[in-house]
């Protein structure tokens, strides 16, 4: 009888505790975490990889010869890398990345591509309306050189269907990037970047 007494209080200054601590364990928690530590919580591709690509691209772009052997900037439209994969990936945000990086060195310039349609009304509206000593002259666009592409690959591979404690999932990713010289048809430069991941977690669990 004492025993069960003791453990009934037992539970009540437990039972206590959580409620003054306001159940502090089973609250959601946010915080800011180092985007240089980002942890993988699972084999696909992911921020951190969006990061490592962009540098090592835009480094390699940036000591090619068709930059190095230029006396002025060059001018360069991006037109995107297609993502051949099974899972969404932004893979505008890795050009942005790469085009962010390469501007701020100032070895070369970037056609606005994705707000042409948004300068040409600007300057039509301008032709219309503006005063002749703030009007944009039309026809003054300067055309690119080289244009930037590429793909990023995708490839999924699992465990088979057998006894076993664990799930084995492996991705592997191929990027690659391609300058084509728009004058002459012909691409310029290219470089392909790859790499794996593994994950495997038990059959069990939570």
């Amino acid at each position: 009888m004492k025993a069960k007494l003791n453990l009934m209080r037992l539970g009540i200054v437990l039972s206590s505790i959580l409620i003054l601590s306001g159940c502090a364990m089973f609250r959601a928690k946010v915080s800011d975490t180092d985007v240089n530590k980002m942890p993988e919580f699972d084999a696909r591709y992911g921020p951190q990889d969006l990061r490592r690509l962009s540098d090592e691209i835009s480094t390699e772009i940036a000591g090619c010869s068709i930059l190095t052997n230029q006396p002025t900037s060059p001018i360069m439209i991006i037109y995107g890398v297609q993502p051949r994969t099974e899972t969404f990936v932004d893979t505008q945000a890795l050009t942005d990345r790469i085009k962010t990086a390469l501007t701020k060195t100032g070895r070369i310039q970037f056609v606005n591509e994705a707000r042409r349609d948004q300068l040409m009304k600007e300057q039509g509206f301008q032709a219309q309306s503006a005063t002749d000593d703030t009007r944009t002259a039309i026809g003054k666009q300067l055309g690119a050189r080289y244009m930037l592409t590429g793909a990023l690959v995708e490839m999924r591979k699992t465990t088979p269907a057998q006894v076993r404690v664990s799930k084995t999932e492996l991705m592997y990713y191929q990027l690659t990037i391609d300058i084509t010289d728009l004058e002459t048809g012909i691409v310029a430069w290219s470089t392909q970047k790859e790499f794996a991941r593994e994950k495997r977690e038990p059959l069990i669990g939570w």
